[in-house]
């Protein structure tokens, strides 16, 4: 009996410290993500009112600006809003501090913080600079902080309730089973303190699981949302900084990346081999990637030599020159690629998901060998995985089946999908025959990943459509087959800054080279459009909308000039030859009806460009358009933003592109209008250059922070998240396993 009290004192004196040592951790940790939170709904506040406030500014609408405030004023959270011009306060809402003044407000040339004492409260007082009128003043959000403290002390209350609660069971326990038993359960809880100290998302809720409060539960989850939305915001994404997320994050883990186009292919020509990098927006996105994170790249060897500079493993060490990476060829028959390549994947999935009004193309043996290629790259990741728990980045349509076929057979592996074409809506995806195989497949995957929210919400609608599952909406997570998969936007983009702008010129000597490479005099505005040769790019459109402005506004002859950038590709398939027959049909007729001798106002370049081509094409250009019918994304719009580093030319951008929902200040347009089309060319030749600069300003912020690094991080630190929670749940169960064993 003094042995079964001697050990319920001692747990009880465990748990004692413990609280102890938790408490004041769990009261900073909760201050600090509220303070956190605040900031970001002043944020928040500021970046959906700014354009608004400035506008009514312009026009010295008061009361319209006072009216606006108030509104905003509303939101739970805020407490005031006013606008300081120098150290005046002007339109400050009803509930304004009486002794709140300018003076105590921290202001610079960017957003401040500041915490300061207003009718005995603490007050977060966030500034924020607005230049309206030619003048710079400061939007000033205040919010009243006093619900931190009652937060963190209840937050505080609850935590001392549960561990006491726990100590108590402890003790009890104890005093009922061998001491062997205890230390092992004290472990595990050893072991999830220092998770979550490392900064691990709290575990979703689980029948299986000790229960907890539902008010620490529900503040865990709001920290946990909080802090998604932080991290992303607020890291400043290199490749420096995913280096280190990776060391942090992902330490000792092994990345193998999948896809079907590789990054360096061999080439056998007259000269010997040569070495090129194809011109594939997937490539960019995901070669500074893996050269950052290291590892395994599993990819088609298509080159005619790749098979000569591979040793006996198939491998390769790239980039050549500065090895950083492997790559890992996999072979296919020609008869493997007409049915998985240009059968299945390109007649089939590709005009099924961009719904570009071409019949997709449903063929039972083109689906027979997509699976069995799909397998054939699955051998090949098992075969380079080194670890039992790879993390496995799988790209794009070509892989559908794989996710799954990789579960089976390495089941800890974390993988991660991404869909870098569209996903269309449920009804559409229901004429696919292998509806079904396809979204097994891809819930094999532990986070599947789209460009944007609307495809993640066209995917879960197929999902509960055609196959049992249960769909968490709130958390976007499917349950199928007793696994959960994450659904997440991942919005693709560029490496910044973009290597191909190292060795360019300046804009002039840009402008002037290629206006003589095309027999151009040098005050010729020039447009450009660069892509493949591809039906859901919009080129015979774009083609049209130049027609009518040329009709509209016949001024334009002799001094506009649009060069078409178009490689070929997939040649073998006829909606691609078609088009690239029908796309040099009409260049000719519109030169021939709008040019005059020495004058064609189409310039069809049809030929593989290499990057720094392309760029010093963007760099000459007035304006770029990217007019795509239906597109996951399109990284020429960003390429073309990243390329002016002076800040000048238009983006003329589809709507129907992924690239749209970021880059705002394009002048966005409905491809199929090619009148409006017309209108839009129009307007970006006349627009002022200050115009050009405000907007060019703020869509290169945009691609600058939401970079490629940006893109890989955080799907890799999802995947480190995710694998932390694995790790928990095995050590608890193991735990329990072991205590059912002992009892």
């Amino acid at each position: 009996m003094k042995l079964i009290f001697r050990l319920g004192g001692i747990a009880a004196l465990v748990a004692g410290l413990v609280i102890l040592a938790v408490l004041p951790f769990a009261t900073s940790f909760v201050e600090q993500w509220a303070r956190r939170d605040v900031e970001l709904r002043s944020r928040l506040v500021f970046s959906t009112a700014r354009d608004q406030i400035v506008d009514l500014m312009v026009r010295n609408d008061t009361e319209q600006i006072d009216r606006l405030f108030e509104r905003v004023a509303t939101d739970e959270r805020v407490l005031a809003i006013g606008y300081c011009d120098g150290q005046e306060l002007l339109f400050p809402t009803k509930n304004m501090p009486g002794s709140f003044s300018c003076a105590q407000a921290a202001r610079s040339d960017s957003e401040t913080f500041s915490t300061i004492r207003a009718d005995d409260r603490d007050v977060l007082v966030s500034a924020f600079p607005l230049k309206a009128n030619g003048r710079t003043g400061h939007l000033v959000v205040l919010h009243d902080m006093s619900y931190v403290q009652r937060r963190g002390a209840q937050a505080r209350n609850y935590i001392f309730l549960a561990l006491a609660g726990v100590a108590l069971g402890a003790a009890a326990l104890v005093a009922a089973i061998a001491l062997l038993i205890m230390r092992r359960w004290l472990a595990s809880v050893r072991q999830a303190i220092e998770n979550v100290r490392a900064g691990t998302p709290p575990l979703p809720h689980s029948d299986d699981l000790p229960a907890i409060g539902k008010e620490i539960h529900d503040v865990l989850q709001e920290l946990d949302a909080t802090r998604r939305t932080i991290d992303a915001a607020h890291t400043d994404w290199s490749p420096d900084a995913l280096r280190a997320a990776l060391s942090n994050e992902l330490s000792g883990s092994e990345v193998i990346v999948v896809s079907n186009r590789e990054p360096y292919i061999h080439n056998r020509t007259d000269n010997g081999i040569t070495l090129q990098i194809p011109a594939s927006g997937l490539v960019a996105a995901l070669e500074p990637i893996t050269r950052a994170c290291g590892g395994t790249w599993v990819a088609h060897g298509s080159g005619t030599a790749d098979r000569e500079t591979v040793d006996t493993y198939d491998r390769v060490a790239v980039p050549p020159g500065h090895p950083s990476y492997t790559l890992r060829r996999v072979w296919l028959t020609e008869e493997e690629q007409d049915g998985y390549y240009y059968g299945a994947a390109n007649e089939g999935l590709w005009p099924l998901c961009h719904i570009a009004f071409v019949r997709p193309v449903f063929r039972e043996t083109d689906w027979r060998m997509y699976r069995a290629v799909n397998a054939k790259f699955a051998d090949a990741v098992v075969a380079e995985a080194k670890r039992e728990d790879p993390v496995v980045l799988v790209q794009d349509y070509h892989f559908a089946l794989l996710p799954r076929m990789i579960r089976e057979r390495l089941p800890r592996a974390t993988i991660v999908t991404f869909w870098h074409i569209p996903w269309p809506n449920a009804e559409t995806f229901g004429i696919c025959p292998w509806r079904e195989e396809i979204i097994d497949g891809l819930l094999g995957s532990s986070i599947l990943g789209f460009h944007t929210q609307a495809h993640c919400n066209h995917f879960l609608e197929a999902v509960d459509a055609y196959v049992e599952s249960r769909i968490d909406r709130e958390r976007d997570a499917v349950t199928y087959g007793g696994e959960e998969t994450l659904i997440r936007p991942y919005p693709i983009s560029i490496e910044w800054p973009p290597a191909a702008l190292a060795g360019q010129k300046s804009v002039e000597e840009c402008r002037a080279a290629v206006r003589q490479r095309l027999g151009l005099p040098p005050e010729m505005r020039l447009g450009v459009g660069i892509e493949r040769f591809d039906y859901t790019k919009g080129i015979i459109d774009r083609m049209k909308a130049i027609d009518t402005l040329l009709t509209d506004y016949p001024e334009w002859k002799g001094h506009f000039v649009f060069a078409q950038v178009a490689a070929p590709t997939r040649s073998k398939l006829a909606n691609y030859r078609q088009l690239q027959e029908e796309a040099e049909a009409l260049a000719r007729d519109i030169n021939v009806r709008h040019g005059t001798e020495g004058y064609e106002p189409i310039k069809l370049l049809v030929r593989h460009h290499e990057p720094d081509e392309v760029f010093e094409l963007f760099r000459a250009a007035d304006l770029c358009v990217v007019s795509s019918l239906h597109d996951g994304m399109n990284l020429v719009a960003k390429e073309f933003v990243a390329a002016r580093d002076d800040e000048a030319g238009v983006l003329i951008l589809s709507a129907f592109a992924g690239a749209s929902r970021e880059l705002a200040e394009a002048l966005i347009v409905n491809p199929y209008n090619a009148h409006a089309m017309g209108e839009a060319f129009n307007r970006a030749l006349t627009m002022p250059l200050g115009e050009q600069r405000e907007r060019m300003r703020l869509m290169r912020d945009q691609v600058r922070e939401r970079n490629v690094y940006r893109w890989a991080g955080q799907m890799l630190l999802a995947a480190s998240r995710l694998r932390k929670r694995q790790r928990i749940r095995r050590v608890i169960a193991e735990s329990r396993r072991r205590a059912s064993a002992y009892a």
